[in-house]
């Protein structure tokens, strides 16, 4: 089990985090997302490490930006 923690801008209501949980969990391997709207915080579980590049092009798909 792998956990990963990014931040994410952007984001501003419930619909955020819904589009940003969605396309995360579309990673393969990824198990669970929690989105913590007031802090940005993403945290992502997976069965294995997951590529911070998958995540920053799922977070941009979803219309939002992964802080560097």
């Amino acid at each position: 089990m792998s956990t990963s923690t990014y931040t994410v801008t952007g984001m501003t209501c419930e619909h955020c985090v819904g589009a940003v949980t969605e396309e995360v969990g579309r990673i393969p391997g990824v198990t669970d997302v929690a989105v913590d709207l007031p802090t940005g915080h993403v945290t992502v579980i997976s069965a294995r490490p997951v590529d911070a590049a998958d995540v920053r092009a799922m977070v941009d798909e979803a219309g939002y930006t992964l802080a560097s």
